[in-house]
């Protein structure tokens, strides 16, 4: 999808979304935080600084910003985007406690080793495959070293999450991307450490087996994944 495409959904991008998605029974701002609650966790399981700034990477329209805040609340944010209708709606609903960055063919543009870590929650597969080499170097450029990277993909083996993407109009170019192969352009792209969980197992209406999610990491099933690696 392109900066034009983005810029005409974001007045509306909320409200999609949430129809999209309701057949798990929960709003999106349950996925936002379940991804937060995944980052934050990251952070102190890797030793990273809880105190650090880091990059949301196609934050939109800010919909991790209340989840980072809570997760995180020593860090700084940079939400960096190529929409700047969505970035500007984002500081509208946001305030402006968070730095915006408007993300250009030309890259990031952010000093080198910069950042303590970044995430990107489903960003990437609407990125064309060709560019995301110089994306994730790009993102590699930006981190200090060691620094964490998080992303966050549909799951192209889960047929609801497929059923999902071709029904939602923000998703009509949008390229599902195996969690292995995700993982390879990681490598290739620098990122060491790498490792691949599945995540979003189960909707509202099954919440009490909810519990048992972070042992079914392993099970290539989940609606989601979690791609983790570090500069």
């Amino acid at each position: 999808m392109s900066e034009q495409e983005f810029d005409k959904f974001a007045t509306e991008y909320r409200q999609l979304h949430a129809q999209n998605i309701a057949a798990s029974g929960e709003a999106p701002e349950y996925f936002a935080a379940y991804k937060m609650r995944d980052f934050s966790a990251l952070v102190a399981e890797l030793g990273a600084d809880p105190m650090g700034t880091y990059l949301d990477y196609g934050s939109g329209v800010g919909a991790s910003i209340k989840s980072f805040q809570e997760h995180l609340p020593g860090a700084r944010l940079v939400c960096g985007d190529v929409s700047l209708e969505s970035l500007n709606l984002s500081r509208e609903s946001h305030g402006d406690g968070q730095r915006y960055l408007h993300v250009t063919e030309d890259g990031l543009d952010l000093e080198p080793q910069s950042l303590d870590g970044a995430f990107a929650c489903c960003v990437f597969h609407h990125i064309p495959e060709e560019q995301h080499q110089a994306a994730l170097q790009d993102l590699r450029r930006v981190l200090k070293p060691g620094g964490l990277l998080m992303i966050y993909e549909h799951n192209p083996f889960n047929p609801l999450t497929v059923r999902a993407v071709n029904t939602c109009p923000l998703d009509e170019n949008a390229v599902l991307i195996r969690g292995s192969e995700m993982r390879r352009r990681c490598t290739l792209a620098g990122f060491r450490d790498t490792r691949l969980d599945y995540r979003v197992f189960f909707p509202a209406a099954l919440r009490s087996l909810r519990f048992a999610e972070d042992g079914l990491r392993w099970l290539p099933l989940g609606a989601q994944y979690c791609l983790v690696g570090r500069a």
